[in-house]
């Protein structure tokens, strides 16, 4: 065999070695994708003067996942929080939350179970466990003001029961006047009260990611596998053809 077809045969070998290899890293990057419980986090927040758990999701294949936190004592459930909730995730995260009036330095299992067709990818706890902050949300300390409305005197003309003596002939007798009565004087509206309405609470926000690639990552593969294989063969044949 000469020099040339020995270094053409040793290149198409290293050719269909190479594709196969490729073919394996990328099919294992594609089962990589799968959704797993490390795409799952959760923490204790306020929203307000609420207390909340948070769930975040961020499967990017969006196979639904249900969702359920119970109060912990001594390494037991002590109760349900609320019922389970189903989320999507994407690969920007999408969060569910479940209201709970926590205490400080409480500790919270969240539980997560994610099923795609019959296969159940996802049966496990989130780790380590929620635990609460040491201070409680704020109290709500804002109180109705009330205003009492100040009462208005009101001036009541007092009659004279005294008698006038007549007077003298040829004098002119003035005529009274009128008197002025601020007896109607209008009492101030009272000021209407600003009672403050209660935040609402956010839940379910839910958000879609970017689809999957592991459709055009599986094609690719194959076709890496169908070029290195055909180089394999087409290096053997040569070789036999030369011994020939």
């Amino acid at each position: 065999m000469s020099l040339s077809r020995r270094t053409a045969a040793r290149s198409v070998r290293m050719l269909g070695v190479t594709a196969a290899s490729a073919a394996l890293a990328l099919s294992a990057s594609g089962t990589a994708l799968a959704c797993d419980i490390t795409e799952f986090s959760a923490a204790a927040a306020c929203d307000g003067t609420k207390g909340v758990i948070t769930v975040t999701d961020k499967d990017a294949t969006h196979v639904p996942a249900v969702v359920t936190v119970f109060l912990e004592n001594n390494g037991a459930d002590l109760r349900q929080v609320g019922k389970e909730q189903t989320v999507t995730g994407s690969k920007k995260g999408v969060a569910v939350s479940f209201a709970e009036d926590w205490e400080p330095n409480a500790e919270y299992r969240v539980h997560v179970v994610a099923v795609k067709g019959k296969k159940t990818l996802v049966d496990a706890d989130i780790t380590p466990n929620v635990t609460t902050p040491s201070k409680a949300c704020a109290a709500d300390d804002t109180s109705i003001p009330t205003t009492t409305p100040s009462s208005t005197p009101s001036s009541t003309p007092s009659s004279s029961s005294s008698q006038t003596a007549a007077p003298p002939a040829g004098t002119a007798t003035p005529s009274p006047s009128p008197s002025d009565s601020s007896g109607d004087t209008a009492a101030p509206p009272a000021p209407a009260s600003n009672a403050p309405s209660p935040a609402a609470q956010e839940s379910n926000l839910a958000e879609t990611g970017a689809n999957s690639n592991t459709g055009l990552i599986v094609g690719i593969a194959a076709v890496l596998v169908v070029v290195g294989g055909g180089a394999v063969f087409f290096g053997m044949r040569r070789r036999g053809a030369s011994h020939r």
